[in-house]
């Protein structure tokens, strides 16, 4: 059944929404006009420049470009890259490589997340009195108290968000509120700075201010959950999100002028490392001010890792990933756990927290990554405009160029920050590297499948069948087959069959699955090759759909038995049972590499690398689903050419003939 493709736009929806979309977005003012003001002396030009460009960001890049445009590039309903990719693959053979970057870089920033909210939240208790040069920024005791919140965010994954979820959405409500009512208490006070509206502010800082153009890396990390609302589509829907996103957008900036109001109020000419986003609370509210913000900080870690589970989780289906464990913790749809990319975070949220130290130092690692992947997408979304929904193209390009100007600007702005921690790209390097060889290696090998006529052998297999001779070797013998011919099947499949010892069944099974562009899609169509002796099985699931060919499977068989379109009740009688225990054997082909393969050395690489990296992921039989007790595996090997003749020459005498 189809997951259904709209989310009705609902008080109950909007709250949600809040609860699971915004928390990245949401918890920036964090950290974002500290970033901006820094060590530099406190000025109208700074101040009113720094919120015109947080402004007039927001409303480019994430208003214009994802709420207005972007979430309209929905796959049926889901958002995503790769869900962007399932809509686009089909028009370039490259496409593949922006939607593995976008990934790989969106992953980095489920690492980094945790560690920048739940840092700025803990650093704000340096702010109270009786913790006043106890808790600071890097010190050990601030580093120990954030590893030990980030690893009980990592521990509890497994048990599933259900029951702690239901309560994301009124935290969030409340942290919203509180980012409009702090900012209005000194926007009231300081109503000059509501001339920050004026883009020619945006325009003065970054052209006359020194070095005005460099603060961008800063600027942009304001917008740096824009992607999670896309990932997220699916979720809460698309008016959920832009309704919302209305009240969203107006706490945010209406704190950011409050931020500059009391940073205008201030007096002082340097910010001396203070945060004024806790600044600005008032003495008595200040605990509880960063109660919220750790919480906030909390789901919006949790909103990025339960996003990196889903684009592995899609990243699998699509070839992308190797097979790994995947756990459904709940009975909430949607929601997944996987053991191993959760670990993978968990160590690299520790290294960035034990390397970095302090909120700060991460802001420019933090920037670049989200920078790449919005590039990565605008490019997806040019493909988009242009073939899917069939823009004109004197439409697509100044839009496109737009979005490509404005990232290209904070991609460079953020690229000269990170150049001196550059070994930190190569984790993101190594996480784009493992797809690119996965989905390479599949190609190269797919290359070298044989396919023959299923016909052409039908008699063959009749005879077999009705040989009593020959022990029967199933009663369904059933073969996951790769050929997407209906007609067609491997060469290698029936050599299994035919050549090698004879396998003799009452019904022979095919059964091939594709995975659609449609995340939810969970159909099959069945043909009958040969009368009750031949049928193939074509599953149709969603990218986003989990195989079990063995129920799915023996789903089939129950629905045929049921509709009488085939004779099971002469072969067992328990079917009429209802009670569906049949002698079922599944026979998997796994191919490898033989020493007659000979390849160029780029495909060499990719395959070493690719059955190297399979030694640590789940077997083909494990990830469809398959029964261990009724599954088959055979080994086959990736033959490339003949094998050589062997010069082989015998000595000696010869042997005396038999009498």
């Amino acid at each position: 059944m189809q997951k259904p493709h709209t989310h009705p736009l609902s008080w109950a929806g909007l709250l949600i929404t809040l609860g699971i979309i915004y928390g990245d977005i949401g918890t920036s003012p964090l950290y974002v006009f500290k970033a901006i003001i820094g060590e530099r002396p406190i000025s109208d030009q700074l101040i009113l420049g720094g919120i015109s460009c947080v402004f007039w960001t927001l409303t480019i890049q994430t208003t214009f470009k994802y709420i207005l445009l972007t979430l309209r590039a929905d796959n049926r309903g889901e958002g995503g890259i790769f869900s962007l990719y399932a809509l686009v693959r089909r028009y370039g053979n490259w496409l593949y490589f922006p939607a593995i970057i976008g990934a790989g870089t969106l992953l980095v920033d489920g690492i980094i997340t945790p560690s920048i909210t739940v840092s700025s939240a803990v650093e704000g208790l340096g702010g109270l009195p009786v913790l006043s040069g106890i808790i600071e920024p890097g010190n050990t005791l601030t580093v120990s108290v954030v590893l030990v919140i980030i690893s009980g965010i990592f521990f509890f994954q497994r048990f599933g968000t259900k029951v702690v979820g239901l309560a994301f959405g009124p935290i969030m409500m409340a942290w919203f509120t509180m980012l409009l009512v702090l900012g209005v208490s000194y926007i009231v006070r300081f109503p000059h700075v509501l001339l920050c509206l004026n883009p020619y502010y945006a325009y003065d800082l970054l052209v006359h201010y020194p070095g005005g153009f460099w603060l961008l890396g800063a600027v942009f990390l304001c917008t740096t959950g824009a992607e999670a609302l896309y990932s997220d589509l699916g979720h809460c829907g698309r008016r959920n999100i832009q309704v919302s996103w209305i009240y969203v957008k107006t706490t945010l900036v209406v704190n950011y002028m409050g931020q500059g109001a009391w940073l205008l109020g201030l007096g002082d000419d340097k910010l001396l490392g203070r945060n004024p986003f806790f600044e600005m609370m008032p003495s008595w509210f200040l605990l509880s001010g960063i109660i919220i913000a750790t919480l906030a900080a909390i789901i919006a870690s949790q909103a990025l890792i339960s996003g990196a589970f889903t684009l592995i989780n899609e990243a699998i289906t699509l070839n992308f990933w190797p097979r790994v464990r995947v756990r459904f913790p709940t009975e909430v749809r949607g929601q997944i756990y996987i053991p191993s990319v959760n670990w993978m975070l968990f160590a690299g949220c520790v290294g960035v927290m034990l390397y970095f130290r302090e909120s700060s130092l991460m802001e420019a690692a933090y920037g670049f990554f989200i920078c790449v992947a919005m590039l990565m997408t605008t490019t997806l979304m040019f493909g988009y405009l242009r073939h899917v929904r069939h823009w004109s193209l004197l439409l697509v390009l100044p839009i496109i160029g737009l979005f490509f100007t404005v990232e290209s600007a904070y991609f460079v702005a953020n690229v000269v920050k990170i150049t001196h921690r550059a070994w930190f790209i190569v984790f993101a390097v190594g996480l784009v590297a493992v797809m690119y060889v996965w989905y390479r290696a599949r190609k190269i090998t797919n290359r070298y499948l044989k396919f023959v006529t299923l016909m052409d052998y039908a008699e063959a297999l009749r005879e077999l069948s009705a040989d009593l001779e020959i022990p029967k070797f199933a009663t369904h013998l059933v073969y996951l087959i790769k050929a997407n011919n209906s007609d067609q099947v491997e060469e290698q499949v029936i050599q299994s069959i035919l050549s090698k010892k004879p396998r003799r069944a009452e019904i022979y099974w095919f059964v091939h699955v594709n995975y659609t562009d449609a995340p939810y899609t969970m159909e099959y169509e069945v043909t009958e090759l040969i009368d009750d002796k031949v049928i193939r099985v074509d599953f149709q699931l969603g990218f986003r759909v989990q195989p079990r060919i063995n129920l799915l499977f023996r789903r089939v068989l129950e629905e045929l038995d049921a509709d009488q379109e085939i004779r099971f009740s002469s072969k067992y009688e328990s079917i009429k049972k209802g009670d569906f225990h049949t002698d079922i054997c599944y026979v998997l082909m796994e191919r490898f590499l033989s020493v007659e393969n000979e390849f160029t050395l780029r495909d060499d690489l990719i395959l070493d690398i690719f059955y190297f990296l399979k030694r640590f992921s789940l077997s083909d039989r494990e990830s469809l689903g398959l029964d261990p007790n009724v599954t088959l595996v055979e080994k086959v090997p990736l033959v490339l050419q003949a094998p050589r003749e062997m010069p082989l020459v015998r000595t000696g005498r010869p042997i005396s003939p038999a009498g």
